[in-house]
């Protein structure tokens, strides 16, 4: 069934994958707050969709299409990849804290490394890659905005974000997409922008979320939104992918 949808539509095959993703890990959300202990219900659902992609790609030789192999360009050219470096700091920016249970945090952190890879692997790779046949600028611009956009299904989800913070995310998460998107079309791999996704993610669980105030939220946002939006201009102007 995915290699007939595949084969006929790669665009509608990444739709699919979004609305999958989306409905399926919100489903687990809510299903795993009704049971009182967050994610003991997502993560199973998001380590089974991961399975799923991973070997699809794998069994139709397409690891290298979307972007799971070793960069093509040194680390020198992507300036060693330090404001992802800086992005992964964060959530530690304003202390460390345990917002979960040890074993939420433990079920949280592999949920998060499961969401970086999924993400990356749908808005990067297969929406990119479906689009790109079509003219780079265009697909680069539709991977950002709506992986930024997507972000906004946590304001009805049922996970309890606010209004101010979830537009914020939405915000840097599209600045972060574009650098994403640009280490993607110059390196041809996907690894530094799942790792560096996955570890962010991953971090939040251990954000003081007691000593964030709304002035904090939007300094962070700004930074952001500022250091992704920055890393992505540099590498459109400034480096070259090896052809």
């Amino acid at each position: 069934m995915l290699k007939k949808l595949y084969a006929k539509s790669e665009i509608w095959f990444a739709v699919a994958w979004i609305i999958a993703y989306v409905v399926l890990a919100s489903i687990g959300d809510n299903i795993s707050a009704d049971l009182g202990i967050d994610k003991i219900v997502t993560l199973p659902i998001l380590i089974a969709l991961s399975a799923i992609l991973y070997f699809f790609v794998c069994k139709n030789s397409l690891m290298e299409k979307y972007g799971l192999c070793k960069p093509q360009l040194p680390a020198a050219k992507m300036l060693f990849y330090a404001p992802l470096l800086v992005l992964l700091t964060a959530n530690l920016w304003y202390g460390i804290g345990m917002n979960l249970t040890p074993l939420e945090t433990v079920l949280y952190v592999l949920s998060m490394f499961c969401v970086g890879f999924l993400e990356e692997m749908i808005f990067r790779g297969l929406l990119f890659k479906a689009m790109v046949k079509n003219g780079v600028r265009s697909a680069i611009i539709v991977s950002s905005v709506t992986f930024g956009i997507g972000h906004i299904v946590n304001l009805f989800n049922g996970s309890g974000a606010e209004l101010l913070p979830n537009l914020l995310q939405v915000v840097y998460a599209i600045a972060i997409g574009f650098a994403f998107v640009m280490i993607y079309c110059r390196t041809k791999s996907l690894m530094p922008c799942i790792l560096t996704h996955s570890i962010f993610n991953g971090l939040s669980a251990f954000a003081n979320e007691a000593a964030m105030t709304p002035q904090r939220e939007i300094v962070s946002g700004i930074l952001l939104a500022v250091i992704g939006g920055g890393y992505a201009l540099y590498l459109a102007l400034a480096v070259k992918e090896d052809k």
